[in-house]
């Protein structure tokens, strides 16, 4: 039965990730064209509706669709009912998004903000429109349809910005990109979704949902806001182009670590919710996810860092090269991210989410001190600041966690240990080939990348990696 769950959920994760590779292979395009396109300025200006558009999903949500994941057997009233709520709140956000892009204009000296909040923020009641319907999917392990829907979207959008780049729209390319990305995906989880908002309304619905759902928004509502908080200090406190550079560094850094970590949430929360009552399936689930995040991203991140320069200067030009520190930096936090996400995850599983609000409480009070501490400073300090700061909060998460799960720190650490030497020794070989080499920055970066691969295969094999084993039986059975 645990090989079962266990190739379940590799399944769901393989068809995540290859919706994920997909579409971080055509976010790169993009941002290859768009980058080269747009001036940093243009990149800056964009980071300040981001943010709030951020928050305002996470409202919008208000932890209902994790709710109706975790449930045994939601209804049709509770599925209408998170519906409609869902709908009203994106409203209400829509508008007073839309009313106060005036007041932060003024605040960042961006006057542009206020023609491009009334598009932008549409992506809040589109959003809305298909929660239900991705929920529904997640709740039946479609996770193939899901990883279709999302690409398809992201092509759509991809091309719109690229379009609208080459004809010179600036900052409307952004715009066009993201709002046309959301309005395909609703179109397609409509047309293909069968349910529909027809069942009784159940006025009681939301009230019994609440309490779990309520400790879910708050800490979510948290997280997103400290992950964003930095990009409003650097944007007030810096000029544009220094925010350009800080949060392309973060999104060319997420491009990876957030493709990963959406796939481990979306296939790990349903999955371990099912077998939570069983402890010692419980447990070496738990121990197996982390393995294999730790296998993939590990070496993924460090690779990154060592190929940086290289990377930026023959694929977005040498105006882009400022930016190089920051991303060096700043992956570093990617190697940790994963993990801590797997973690949460268990922790939304087996504890009743008071937990989890009292953690985010711990680690915003350390992040606030960060932050006081580093954006003063310089952006550079910011950037080794939030990559601290993830790695305290995976080890926060995975402590927490063995309050529910029978993974002890020990085994812990001697799953994570040997992966974490492959890496080192990878990462060593790679930095030593660039440092002794002086080829064009193009040809550098793809053999850099050739001997990363060669080498972390090699010192899997030769560290006879668990990892390594069980990764390739399970590409075997997803191939088969």
């Amino acid at each position: 039965m645990r090989g079962e769950l266990r190739d379940r959920v590799a399944s769901g994760v393989a068809w995540n990730m290859a919706e994920k590779a997909g579409s971080m292979l055509l976010q790169a395009v993009v941002s290859l064209v768009v980058l080269r396109l747009l001036m940093p300025e243009d990149l800056g200006v964009m980071a300040i509706p981001t943010v709030f558009s951020a928050l305002a999903l996470v409202v919008v949500d208000s932890g209902f669709s994790q709710t109706l994941i975790r449930k045994d057997a939601p209804t049709q009233g509770d599925y209408k009912s998170v519906f409609l709520f869902n709908i009203v709140v994106s409203l209400l956000l829509y508008v007073l998004l839309v009313a106060l892009a005036p007041v932060a204009a003024r605040f960042y000296d961006m006057p542009v903000l206020t023609r491009i909040a009334p598009v932008l923020f549409l992506l809040l009641p589109l959003n809305a429109l298909c929660v239900i319907q991705n929920t529904i999917f997640t709740r039946q392990f479609r996770f193939a349809l899901i990883s279709k829907v999302v690409f398809i979207s992201t092509l759509a959008g991809g091309l719109v910005a690229v379009a609208m780049a080459l004809a010179g729209c600036g900052v409307w390319s952004l715009v066009g990109q993201r709002v046309t990305a959301m309005g395909t995906k609703a179109a397609l989880f409509w047309a293909l979704s069968d349910w529909r908002p027809r069942a009784p309304y159940d006025g009681g619905a939301l009230r019994r949902m609440a309490p779990y759902s309520t400790r879910l928004l708050v800490t979510d509502l948290i997280a997103s806001g400290y992950n964003n908080i930095s990009q409003l200090f650097v944007g007030r406190m810096y000029s544009a182009d220094i925010l350009a550079y800080f949060n392309q560094a973060q999104k060319l850094k997420e491009l990876p670590v957030t493709s990963t970590m959406q796939a481990v949430q979306s296939v790990t929360f349903p999955a371990l919710s099912k077998i939570a009552d069983d402890e010692r399936k419980f447990a070496e689930s738990y121990r197996q996810v982390v393995m294999i995040v730790a296998f993939v991203m590990l070496p993924m991140m460090a690779g990154l860092i060592v190929v940086a320069p290289e990377m930026v200067d023959s694929l977005l030009g040498e105006k882009w090269m400022p930016m190089v520190p920051y991303f060096q930096v700043i992956s570093l936090a990617g190697m940790f991210a994963p993990i801590a996400t797997v973690s949460n995850n268990v922790l939304k599983v087996k504890s009743n989410g008071r937990i989890i609000v009292r953690l985010e409480v711990v680690k915003k009070v350390v992040m606030t001190l960060v932050l006081i501490l580093t954006i003063p400073h310089s952006v550079l300090a910011v950037t080794w600041g939030l990559s601290a700061m993830a790695f305290f909060e995976m080890i926060l998460n995975f402590g927490a966690t063995t309050r529910y799960a029978g993974l002890t720190a020990g085994r812990f650490l001697r799953t994570l240990l040997p992966i974490a030497s492959a890496t080192a020794a990878m990462f060593g070989v790679v930095w030593a080939f660039g440092h002794f080499t002086s080829f064009a920055p193009l040809p550098t970066f793809l053999l850099k990348v050739a001997v990363g691969v060669v080498c972390y295969a090699g010192f899997g094999a030769l560290f006879r990696l668990e990892a390594m084993r069980v990764a390739w039986e399970l590409v075997k059975k997803l191939f088969r």
